[in-house]
């Protein structure tokens, strides 16, 4: 299933050019036009999913183990120093592009990259409660 509006369906069919490290019949691997450090690439779906919650189970296993294998390749032969794999849903969480899809961000020292999140606190009892709503 293909959004004919969608920028990464078009990108993941190959209608629009792209650096591609990596294809087969699910996913496409591209670099990233913007990105944050050298050698940042996407990983695409072929078939259009908004978010993680309409991605099916048995591709979001996959996209993770495309994720591991890239993350080595790439770790290998760009001398990286860490590596980052990102997924954003909604815009709140920073989703720009509403096609499901994974950042991989190799690291380097000083590369002046900030990506985290700032830690909080909770209390026992806070904690109780969170995970009582989640799981009853």
């Amino acid at each position: 299933m293909k959004d004919d509006n969608c920028i990464f369906c078009k990108i993941a069919a190959g209608e629009i050019p792209s650096k591609t490290l990596y294809e087969d019949e699910q996913f496409r691997v591209i670099l990233d036009l913007g990105p944050a450090t050298r050698g940042h690439a996407l990983i695409l779906p072929r078939n259009h999913y908004g978010n993680i919650y309409e991605l099916p189970e048995e591709t979001a296993g996959d996209a993770m183990k495309l994720a591991k294998r890239m993350a080595g390749l790439m770790t290998d032969k760009l001398h990286c120093d860490g590596f980052n794999i990102l997924q954003n849903n909604g815009e709140i969480a920073g989703q720009t592009v509403f096609h499901f899809h994974m950042h991989l961000i190799p690291r380097y020292k000083d590369d002046g990259q900030v990506i985290s999140g700032k830690s909080g606190s909770a209390s026992s009892e806070e904690l109780e409660e969170i995970k009582n709503i989640i799981i009853g």
